[in-house]
């Protein structure tokens, strides 16, 4: 791999001769690859078993408490099997697991994911809310925002508020009202040169001095989202000292009511330079790609929170259960009505919320809470996330596909199936795990999986 000369050079002086060959030896080797599992649906006990005999199973990441490394040499690639259409595991780089780790979200937190897209780290976040408390995925770019989405209703998480905005947009929304936010910053990427080749030849032409400029304005953003006494948690995939340390000392520097947390340090992450409480993951190090983490605490205080359940515009609040998903549940489920649940419609569509749903008139929002179907007609067609958040028992006519199966291949590229079940909506599941539904009648399944999911498997 050929280094940009300038690069080297930087990284020599941070690391030393001696050091900087160790790390640029590193570059030549296989990179590591990893997995967690979605613990809204499937733990880590539970899912390794299910993948060892198709893939190749390694052992655990240190830093995470559900990461696992995979070989990708042989066996078959994670991301073509239908167990992760059903949402049971995310494929994520093993360093970049651990800054929703050191975040320690936990039920009931108001959690923002400021630069979230693609949605690693948020259904990280997910996972540790539990469906309790509200997390807002946001990410600047609306292509990402919407692979965003997908990942968090791939995942079935039923909490979250996908949002396309900037961090300025958000902060007149928001005001000191997170617990905690995850500031996944843009970088000049230097983390990524033996995982993108692309990286290292858009190096040269990327200006560092752009990528400082955004850090210190979503940094002063973030300071206003939050709440006193809440965390921020601060990472990039870069190396360079002005993008990390530098600008977590600028940045305490300007709001001294600020303390660094040092986070749990295992297996081989390294300190960082001159503030020893931030941390920096080196591929030379550890089994994972370049990455550096800091951990901010705001000092406690008062502060005139945004209230952000008044009325809006953009959307129906209902004051009552729809009579339409009543009767999808006693035909359908076999699991009790939520009860604690807030609904409200855009148009004929219905979704729900497990907060009480939020002022977003103005905002550029993908999504809040769940899309539960459309009502027409006097019925539900229930939607896709709706379906990918219910448990993998709620309904009560199933079709079971082996994972292997040429019917299980057909039905994620949309086809109908000829299968033998009981008439009616039947839940479409891999191994027991839901894919979606399909209405069965008289042996055929016509297929409900929706067309902007389907796949090639």
């Amino acid at each position: 791999m050929q280094l940009p000369q300038e690069f080297k050079e930087k990284i020599v002086k941070l690391l030393g001769e001696t050091e900087f060959a160790q790390y640029e030896r590193t570059l030549e080797e296989e990179r590591a690859y990893g997995l967690r599992p979605n613990e809204l649906k499937i733990d880590k006990e539970t899912l390794r078993p299910i993948l060892a005999p198709i893939i190749t199973m390694k052992e655990d990441v240190a830093w995470s408490h559900n990461g696992m490394y995979f070989d990708p040499s042989s066996g078959r690639m994670p991301g073509r099997l239908p167990y992760y259409l059903a949402g049971l595991y995310y494929i994520q780089e093993p360093s970049a697991m651990y800054p929703a780790e050191v975040l320690e979200a936990k039920p009931g937190d108001k959690v923002l994911d400021l630069c979230a897209a693609p949605g690693g780290k948020s259904t990280e976040i997910a996972a540790c809310l539990q469906g309790q408390g509200v997390l807002v995925s946001n990410d600047i770019s609306a292509p990402r925002a919407n692979t965003l989405l997908y990942n968090l209703e791939l995942a079935g998480v039923p909490n979250a508020v996908v949002t396309n905005e900037s961090p300025e947009r958000l902060a007149n929304y928001f005001p000191h009202w997170f617990d905690k936010i995850l500031i996944d910053a843009p970088c000049s990427g230097e983390g990524m040169f033996r995982k993108d080749e692309e990286a290292i030849k858009s190096w040269g032409n990327f200006k560092n001095e752009t990528c400082v400029e955004m850090q210190r304005e979503i940094l002063a953003h973030a300071d206003a989202l939050l709440k006193p006494g809440g965390r921020i948690v601060y990472s990039t995939c870069t190396f360079d000292v002005r993008e990390n340390e530098g600008m977590i000392q600028e940045f305490m520097t300007a709001h001294p009511d600020y303390t660094l947390v040092e986070p749990k340090k295992p297996g081989g992450i390294a300190d960082g330079f001159g503030l020893t409480q931030t941390a920096r993951l080196w591929p030379h190090k550890l089994r994972g790609e370049g990455h550096f983490t800091a951990v901010l605490e705001k000092g406690a205080g008062e502060t005139d929170a945004g209230k952000m359940a008044k009325p809006s515009k953009s959307y129906k609040r209902l004051k009552e259960t729809p009579q339409e998903l009543k009767a999808f549940y006693k035909e359908n489920l076999t699991i009790p009505l939520q009860e604690d649940l807030y609904y409200y419609t855009i148009g004929e569509q219905l979704f729900s919320c497990p907060f009480e749903p939020l002022s977003i008139d103005g905002l550029k929002v993908l999504r809040m809470g769940v899309h539960v179907g459309t009502i027409a007609y006097g019925k539900l067609k229930p939607a896709q996330s709706f379906i990918m958040s219910l448990p993998k028992d709620a309904f009560k006519r199933n079709v079971d596909l082996s994972w292997d199966s040429d019917e299980v291949r057909r039905y994620v590229r949309g086809e109908s199936l000829n299968l033998s079940g009981e008439d009616g909506l039947n839940a479409v599941r891999v191994e027991g795990y839901i894919l979606g539904v399909g209405d069965l009648r008289g042996g055929v399944l016509k297929n409900a999986y929706p067309k902007g999911w389907r796949r090639m498997l």
